[in-house]
């Protein structure tokens, strides 16, 4: 009988991401079907099995799907097939399992979302200008949307 493990979720205008709360899994597989379906299985430290199916909200690219393993979780990056906010994570309306959770530290909602294309160049927008005379001055934070990194940390602690 296999186990789930926790599943943090957030999403972007083109991604969905997934972090498998799993420290130190082995024999990791993931499976990405076009129609949406996410297929995981792992085994713990301890022998135990680990799998769940997630039929996800909308379709997405199999060849766009990563996933990079680390001691403490298994981190899924998922590409959508089209470039839309999805309404929730999975096709089913039910409240999903108890095991899902929005992951609130990558959270972003649809209105901050940051946009790909610059418009700096534009002179349409009054805010423009003052994004413009901002760029290329340190203000002491990292760009990582709040995160504090290590060195980022030790200037924090310098002041």
């Amino acid at each position: 009988m296999s186990r789930h493990p926790e599943v943090l979720w957030a999403q972007r205008s083109d991604k969905v991401y997934l972090t498998v709360a799993l420290p130190d899994a082995k024999d990791i597989s993931v499976k990405c079907e076009p129609e949406g379906v996410f297929v995981f299985s792992a085994t713990g430290v301890q022998g135990e099995s680990f799998h769940f199916t997630l039929e996800l909200y909308g379709q997405i690219l199999p060849q766009g799907c990563k996933t990079k393993a680390g001691s403490r979780n298994i981190l899924c990056s998922i590409q959508k097939l089209n470039k839309a906010w999805w309404q929730r994570l999975l096709k089913t309306q039910e409240k999903p399992a108890p095991y899902i959770k929005v992951d609130w530290n990558n959270w972003c909602d649809e209105d901050d979302e940051p946009d790909s294309t610059s418009n700096l160049a534009s002179d349409d927008d009054d805010d423009d200008d003052d994004a413009a005379a901002n760029i290329g001055e340190d203000d002491g934070s990292s760009e990582d949307e709040g995160m504090l990194y290590l060195p980022d940390l030790e200037k924090a602690r310098k002041k």
